[in-house]
């Protein structure tokens, strides 16, 4: 789905607050990104990505790793609550992939979720996502977040 010219893949549930998004893989496990709108706020380019290690348990809206934008260092938080079981090695040397492909290459880590039922009914699919997302960039001038 596009959304005020960004991409919100289908099969996606977003955390619009945060910018992130994750991917019901199958068996519990949910891979987790930074949103196309979050990437373009961000600057769009991402110098360094630091993920939690595998085995570290997360709670949703909580940070999950850091980012390095622009000589910047900020928290990424987590829209899905759970133990991390994968992280994203490629971004290590090449943190840009999250900027060139977000829904894909670019992804940051695979969560093993302790309560998805509970976590997705907090995030935007489908519908709902199209009213929040547009309601969002409409309040909050994407101009105004965009980093130097």
């Amino acid at each position: 789905m596009l959304i005020l010219g960004f991409d919100y893949p289908d099969d996606c549930h977003f955390d619009l607050e945060h910018d992130m998004w994750c991917r019901d893989l199958g068996d519990g496990r949910i891979q987790v990104g930074v949103s196309a709108f979050g990437v373009k706020i961000s600057g769009n380019y991402f110098y360094m990505c630091r993920p939690k290690s595998v085995g570290t348990e997360l709670e949703q809206g909580k940070t999950m790793g850091v980012v390095e934008l622009s000589k910047t260092v900020v928290t990424i938080k987590t829209p899905v609550s759970g133990t991390v079981v994968e992280v994203n090695g490629a971004l290590e040397d090449k943190p840009e992939l999250i900027h060139q492909d977000p829904y894909g290459a670019g992804w940051i880590a695979v969560i093993q979720a302790s309560n998805w039922k509970q976590d997705s009914a907090r995030l935007a699919h489908g519908a709902l996502l199209a009213e929040q997302a547009e309601r969002r960039m409409r309040l909050e001038p994407i101009d105004d977040w965009i980093k130097p």
